[in-house]
């Protein structure tokens, strides 16, 4: 990974918001900007040099991985990053207002005498964006891992009558660690039968029976990046509305995949799969947006909804997650990730999207 460069990137951007530093202390950020795995660490930021923070836990690990810039040691409490930056001449500091509470930021008012303190928005996130070619490899090695705890856990015949929820999502994080993954990108979603029609499904000792849809929503993690997919099989023959619905979210699926491309509307990106359920008179049965960035965090900008606008640009990689939810019956949503490319959206999942009969 070149964090110099993307140092380098942000350092472009501090005339334009008017800072001569910038201190950032969300940790996605801070592996951005450096490396550092740990669970504590802040990166002051100027024109001239970049400063690393973290406390006495973290100095081999710092040492190892933060080896081209100055690393600060600290004992526990709150990093000497204004004293540095007061040193550096720094007049105007930014901080990242969406990583600070209330107590954050009055640590940070009492050290500023003779600093003046500026809240900055989402800028390291816009860089994350885009990825280069190294987190994309990343992206797919976490996706591979999905794949694989699919292929053995569902289409591998590890679904039977009786099995919950809850053991279902274990028997995906088991396999998906088996095959590299670091951890799960997220708790898996698992929803049986009627429960799939809760796009977001929290109740996991519901047992499989005959007949009922399988909505799987998982993703694995590696070396810091997310993969997300949703797949929608049957234990059995599902209710025949249900088989209809499923035809229609491939479709809208497909219209979505098609509609990405280098310098996309991501609304007109959301409408184009949305339209596609709309017409067959469902457009109140997919309540939420079409997807949305992957990367460091399992959400990430930008969003592709319906009353968002914003552009897609090569090197994203959004996720295409059209859903039909149908209460007392069940839903359906397909998913996958898909890359920005020059010549428009790569599907990164290699898994079936066809309904699979178990």
């Amino acid at each position: 990974m070149d964090h110099a460069l993307r140092r380098k990137r942000l350092v472009e951007r501090l005339p334009e918001l008017g800072v001569e530093g910038l201190f950032v202390s969300m940790l996605p950020n801070v592996r951005y900007l450096t490396g550092f795995t740990g669970s504590n660490g802040q990166v002051l930021v100027t024109a001239d040099e970049t400063v690393f923070f973290t406390d006495g836990r973290y100095q081999e690990q710092a040492r190892a991985q933060v080896s081209e810039v100055e690393c600060v040691f600290y004992l526990d409490g709150f990093p000497p990053a204004i004293a540095v930056a007061r040193t550096r001449g720094v007049g105007r500091l930014g901080f990242e207002a969406a990583g600070v509470t209330y107590r954050y930021w009055e640590q940070l008012r009492e050290r500023a005498e003779g600093i003046e303190l500026a809240p900055i928005g989402p800028e390291v996130e816009r860089l994350r964006r885009t990825k280069d070619a190294e987190e994309v490899v990343l992206i797919g090695r976490a996706q591979e891992a999905a794949d694989v705890a699919f292929e053995r856990v569902v289409l591998g015949g590890g679904l039977g009558e009786g099995i919950t929820e809850r053991e279902v999502a274990l028997e995906l994080e088991l396999a998906m660690r088996r095959a590299g993954a670091d951890d799960t990108g997220f708790p898996a979603i698992v929803a049986f039968g009627d429960g799939a029609a809760e796009p977001h499904h929290r109740r996991p000792h519901r047992a499989l029976a005959m007949g009922d849809v399988v909505k799987l929503d998982f993703g694995a993690l590696m070396d810091g990046y997310h993969s997300d997919m949703t797949r929608t099989v049957a234990f059995g023959e599902p209710p025949g509305r249900l088989r209809e619905v499923h035809g229609l979210v491939i479709s809208a699926h497909r219209a979505g995949v098609e509609a990405v491309h280098d310098g996309a509307s991501t609304r007109e990106v959301d409408l184009a799969a949305r339209r596609v359920i709309e017409e067959a008179g469902l457009a109140d049965a997919f309540p939420h947006g079409l997807g949305h960035g992957v990367g460091l965090e399992i959400h990430e900008e930008p969003s592709l909804r319906w009353d968002r606008e914003d552009r897609l640009l090569e090197g994203m990689v959004v996720t295409i997650e059209p859903g039909v939810y149908l209460p007392g019956l069940g839903g359906v949503r397909i998913e996958d990730m898909v890359e920005v490319t020059a010549g428009g959206g790569r599907a990164i999942p290699r898994s079936t999207k066809e309904l699979v009969l178990l």
